[in-house]
């Protein structure tokens, strides 16, 4: 299994409205950086990617230092768990895709 760090800044805009006074990662951006980081990681440049599952199970506050661990299964998917030091925040499984029209072409 694979790890790679992530780090989403304390001054991300999604903070601003994700909720005031009390900010949280939203999941979508929690999502989003997790596929950056993997996708910059394995070097697939332009490949896009399918979300087969997500689970988000902790809630992530601005600046807690991230890693997204990943292995490849069998069937070709990827799976993943997003974690703090002390803690599973979300997982989930995806695959990579040539050209987001065509989810049967995985990379």
């Amino acid at each position: 299994m694979g790890a790679v760090s992530l780090e989403i800044s304390p001054q991300h805009p999604a903070f601003a409205g994700h909720f005031p006074g009390t900010p949280i990662v939203p999941g979508a951006l929690l999502l989003d950086e997790a596929v950056r980081v993997l996708s910059e990681a394995a070097d697939l440049g332009a490949a896009h990617c399918e979300i087969a599952a997500a689970k988000f199970l902790s809630v992530v506050r601005p600046g807690e230092a991230l890693s997204v661990e990943h292995e490849r299964c069998d069937d070709g998917w990827i799976r993943f768990v997003i974690r703090t030091p002390d803690r599973t925040v979300a997982s989930g499984r995806l695959t990579w895709v040539t050209n987001a029209r065509d989810a049967d072409r995985e990379v």
